[in-house]
């Protein structure tokens, strides 16, 4: 699979970084117990930290702001992913566990303070294009809603837009019968690319010990706009 960047993403976000991990051959069903405590235990923690410090206390958070602000969105209106489960978190309306996969997604957007997306390989057709969308830029959300991206970053295959920031679409969702998936990680505009390609490590690391199967992974950024994985 051919992954890249549009130009006038680079130009609007010239720091952007999106990690692709690509699994094959995993088995996704019900979380393990340690990754349900983790999860759990987490968001307790987190919800501390959030009624001490505020959300402006998490650097990501802001810098996702930021970011959607560069493309065009009023991050205001349109959260970004990662805010929106903190807000949740805040309102001690803790995310239960859904599925491995699910469950291993949120932990790591709670974790890292950062937008992931989990996709369905066998649903995706074609390259995957990461650019910016307008006003006819859409698809059927995961609760359900025609949602318009106009501009969010948003992830297109050969069928359409599938992914962003901010939600994902119902077409692509995991579920406990997929066995290949691609990861899409946001990495925070201020992070140095040899730490973003550790965390890229990590996360690919802990999804392969809970779910088996085997991965790679590419990192886009201006330096590098497009790879193969």
């Amino acid at each position: 699979m051919h992954v890249s960047l549009d130009p006038q993403l680079i130009e609007q976000v010239p720091e952007l970084k999106i990690g692709l991990i690509q699994y094959t051959k995993i088995s996704v069903g019900d979380s393990p117990q340690m990754l349900k405590g983790r999860l759990q235990l987490f968001q307790e923690q987190l919800f501390f930290e959030i009624e001490e410090h505020g959300l402006d206390h998490f650097p990501s958070l802001v810098n996702f702001r930021t970011l959607f602000k560069q493309t065009g969105a009023n991050p205001s209106r349109y959260l970004p992913s990662a805010e929106a489960l903190y807000r949740r978190v805040a309102k001690l309306n803790y995310l239960p566990p859904v599925h491995s996969g699910i469950d291993s997604n949120t932990f790591f957007s709670l974790y890292y303070g950062i937008p992931f997306g989990l996709y369905e390989r066998a649903a995706l057709s074609g390259d995957v294009h990461f650019g910016v969308g307008n006003e006819t830029t859409s698809y059927e959300a995961l609760n359900g809603r025609e949602t318009t991206l106009s501009g969010i970053i948003t992830s297109h295959d050969a069928i359409g837009p599938f992914g962003s920031p901010y939600v994902d679409s119902q077409r692509t969702s995991v579920s406990t019968t997929t066995t290949d998936a691609l990861h899409v990680v946001y990495l925070n505009p201020e992070m140095p690319l040899e730490e973003a390609k550790q965390l890229l490590q990590a996360v690919s690391s802990m999804f392969i010990q809970i779910h088996g199967g085997e991965s790679s992974t590419v990192l886009l950024s201006k330096s590098n706009p497009e790879g193969t994985i």
